[in-house]
């Protein structure tokens, strides 16, 4: 979302919650039953930052901030 106009975003990263999806259907598929399946989630959630909007609102992310960010966009 922060590369999309958003000044900050936080959560899992679309491509671990697609790979996930594609193990269970995998294994679905392969003939395991949905019920025996274990519910999985994506355990690394990013952060992201857009200077370019931090900017634009007049706002400056302190450096601690920064450094917890796993990218930041300009």
């Amino acid at each position: 979302m922060a590369e999309a106009g958003c000044l900050f975003s936080y959560g899992i990263k679309l491509t671990d919650a697609y790979v996930l999806a594609a193990r269970l259907t995998d294994k679905i598929l392969r003939g395991a039953r949905p019920a025996d399946t274990p519910a999985e989630q994506p355990y690394k959630v990013e952060l992201v930052i857009n200077l370019k909007t931090a900017k634009t609102l007049g706002l400056t992310v302190p450096q601690p901030v920064m450094g917890q960010a796993d990218e930041v966009t300009e």
